[in-house]
Formats: structure tokens, C-alpha cells, sequence
């Protein structure tokens, strides 16, 4: 036993001190930062191309004047002889509504101008008399000038009466609702029957005239286009060619469409139908440039309130933002107007994965050198095998 326990104490030993051998190496080895990922990225080598701000357009032939028609006053509509696409003449009765009582109302208004003339004729004659009796010393300067006053108050009475009668008069003869233009009926907006209040929309007139071409445009279109412009159109049902300019440009886009109005005004269009179609071309305009730069929408990313594409640096395969200003939209692209020059390239897919500063590559380069790697595998083999 003897024997046996320093064999058992020196194995011991050297397990111990091999445990702290092992345990210095490792506490002074450092510990190694993981290296960023390179990620393979896809580049897009800016060019100028052509922009083309051009196009055809379908329009609808309009009045350049359409008035909505309704009553001054509130009332059940009882006549409206007026139908959907009739054509009538300025003047002529539109509709009416129920005027007994506004009839009534007038009639109470010339009795009490009646009263207010009687007042007044009273009140003419007790001052002509007081008159007389003055110049004969009977009365008072007093009462000559009271006298004066009861005059002037019922002139200022009878002159409210006819007021309030010429009002009511008026308020009668606004039941009828009469055409202010000749045109044609374009929209109906109430049936008989039903009550109306003062200036409800009843109908819709087109007054005859000169006649617009109403379409839509995109945002770019818009840009180009300016008041008084001129443009080519043409009649779809004849072929019929027309001339007109740019009358109106609307300010902002529909909230729905996101499109923007135009009216071209026509020449010599007072006899075209109205609702025809009409196809505006829209060619060789203001906008159109044959060197404008072109991104794709995913090479664009938003710092901030600045707009940025990824910049590749092709000596350190490294990429760098760089801020850009945007112009028109074509199609699925962008016009870029300032920040980038012809032959740098732009990272355009999987922008929102990238860091300044960031080593990447082009993606496929990859698959390259996958493609070369077994080629050069036999080779290695083979000098191998010659030694």
C-alpha cells in the first residue's frame, strides 16, 4: 500500500496542474468580434434615358358653363315640366313649386301698404291745414312742427310698407323657377312632390356655347402640361379633327384617383354633342427630356426627410449613402434630378438590410465562383498525384 499511494498523489498532481495550464490559456486568449456578414446585393449602373411625357387620353365633351338650377325659396315641387337631355330656350319654365302661401303673404303685405297710404294721406292733409291755420296766427309754431313730424313718419311707414309688399311680391314669383340660359337639361335632381328648400339643386343646365374636353392626367402629365398650351384632338364617332388649349389645370389631385383634371377649351365646338368622346394626344411636350437618370422604387429608401439610395464604392466593394432628389414618377420608376452621374452604381434591391460602411457583393459573383471552384479541383488532384 505503501507503493501504491505516491503513484495515486502523483497522478492527482499532474491532473491539477494540467486543469491550470489549460485554465491560464483560456483566460488569456482574447475573444474574437464576429465579422459582419457580406451580403450579396443586387447593382443597377445609372444611365440617362429617355423620358417620354406623352400620351393619348380619352375625354368627355362638356359646357364650358353648367349651372345647377334651384328655387330662392323653400316649398313642395308641384310642375316640373323640364325633362333629362330637353333643350329649352332662356326663360322658359322649368319647375314651380306651391305658392299659396308666399300668394298670401303678399297680399297681406299690399293691405298694409294700403293702410300705410291712408296714414300717410291723413297725415298730408292734418299738415296742410295746420299749415293754414299758422299763416293765420290760430296755432303755435309747435304745433305746426308736430304736425310735420306725424307726416314724416307715416311717409317713412308707408315707404317700409312698400318695401315688405315688393319682398313678398317677389318671394311669389321665385316659385317659378325659369331658365337663366338657353341649353339643354343635363341632370335632374328633384321629382314632384317632393320638398324642396331654398337653393336645393333641382336641375342641371348646360347653357349652349363654346364646349371643353374634360380628362385625366397623372402627376408627371400634369407637370408638363401648362394654361393655355395648345393640343390636338379628335372626334371618335366622325374622325372629325380638333384644335383647343389647355383652359384649366386642376391645383390638386382627386383624393381617390390621384389623377388631375383638365379642360381643354375647343375651337369652333358650340355644335359638338355634348358627353361625346373626344381623344386629346398630348406630344412633344415641356417635360419630355432625353437624358433624364431612372431608379427603380426599391433602390429608394427615406432618411429622415431626405431621400437616399446606397452608393458603391467599387475599390473596397463598400457601400455609402447618398441623398438624391426626386422629380417625376414613369411608370415604376422614378425620375432622379440631382445627386447621381452616369456610370456610378446604385444598390436597387434589399436596401433596408445595409449599413454605411458595409462590404458587399454583386450578387451572382457567387455563384461564379462556385462554377470555377470544381475546375480547379482536378488540377490540385493531379499535381498531387505527380508528386
Amino acid at each position: 500500500m505503501s507503493s501504491t499511494f505516491p503513484l495515486a498523489a502523483g497522478r492527482v498532481f499532474r491532473l491539477c496542474a494540467l486543469a491550470a495550464v489549460v485554465t491560464t490559456l483560456v483566460a488569456c486568449s482574447k475573444t474574437e468580434t464576429p465579422q459582419e456578414p457580406l451580403r450579396s446585393v443586387k447593382l443597377l449602373t445609372v444611365s440617362g434615358a429617355d423620358l417620354n411625357v406623352s400620351g393619348e387620353y380619352a375625354a368627355e365633351v362638356r359646357a364650358r358653363v353648367e349651372s345647377r338650377l334651384g328655387f330662392q325659396v323653400g316649398g313642395k315641387l308641384v310642375q316640373r315640366p323640364a325633362e333629362l337631355g330637353q333643350r329649352v330656350a332662356a326663360g322658359q319654365l322649368l319647375a314651380r313649386i306651391d305658392a299659396q302661401d308666399y300668394q298670401l303673404a303678399a297680399q297681406a303685405a299690399q293691405a298694409q301698404m294700403s293702410a300705410a297710404q291712408s296714414q300717410r294721406d291723413l297725415a298730408a292733409a292734418d299738415f296742410k291745414r295746420f299749415e293754414a291755420l299758422k299763416a293765420q296766427n290760430f296755432i303755435s309754431g309747435a304745433e305746426l312742427e308736430r304736425r310735420d313730424t306725424a307726416l314724416k313718419a307715416a311717409e317713412a311707414a308707408l315707404n317700409q310698407a312698400k318695401a315688405q309688399a315688393q319682398a313678398q311680391s317677389n318671394q311669389a314669383g321665385y316659385a317659378r323657377l325659369m331658365a337663366s340660359h338657353a341649353g339643354v337639361v343635363t341632370g335632374v335632381d328633384a321629382e314632384v312632390g317632393q320638398v324642396v328648400s331654398a337653393g336645393q339643386p333641382v336641375l342641371r343646365l348646360a347653357h349652349d356655347g363654346p364646349r371643353d374636353a374634360v380628362f385625366a392626367v397623372s402627376e408627371s402629365m400634369a407637370l408638363a402640361l401648362k394654361v393655355g398650351q395648345a393640343m390636338q384632338a379628335k372626334l371618335v364617332s366622325t374622325g372629325q379633327p380638333l384644335q383647343g388649349k389647355v383652359r384649366e389645370l386642376a391645383a390638386s389631385a382627386d383624393p381617390v384617383t390621384r389623377t388631375y383634371a383638365v379642360k381643354l377649351a375647343l375651337d369652333a365646338s358650340e355644335r359638338l354633342p355634348l358627353g361625346a368622346t373626344v381623344n386629346v394626344s398630348a406630344a412633344h411636350l415641356q417635360g419630355s427630356r432625353p437624358a433624364a437618370i431612372k431608379l427603380p422604387t426599391s433602390a429608394l429608401r427615406q432618411e429622415g426627410s431626405s431621400t437616399v439610395v446606397w452608393l458603391l464604392d467599387e475599390a473596397s466593394m463598400t457601400v455609402n449613402t447618398q441623398a438624391v432628389q426626386v422629380g417625376a414618377i414613369d411608370g415604376n420608376e422614378v425620375v432622379i434630378t440631382s445627386g447621381l452621374k452616369p456610370g456610378q452604381k446604385v444598390v436597387s434591391a434589399g436596401v433596408h438590410v445595409l449599413s454605411p460602411g458595409q462590404k458587399v457583393m454583386e450578387y451572382g459573383a457567387a455563384a461564379k465562383s462556385q462554377a470555377l471552384a470544381p475546375a480547379a479541383a482536378p488540377a490540385a488532384s493531379t499535381s498531387t498525384a505527380q508528386r
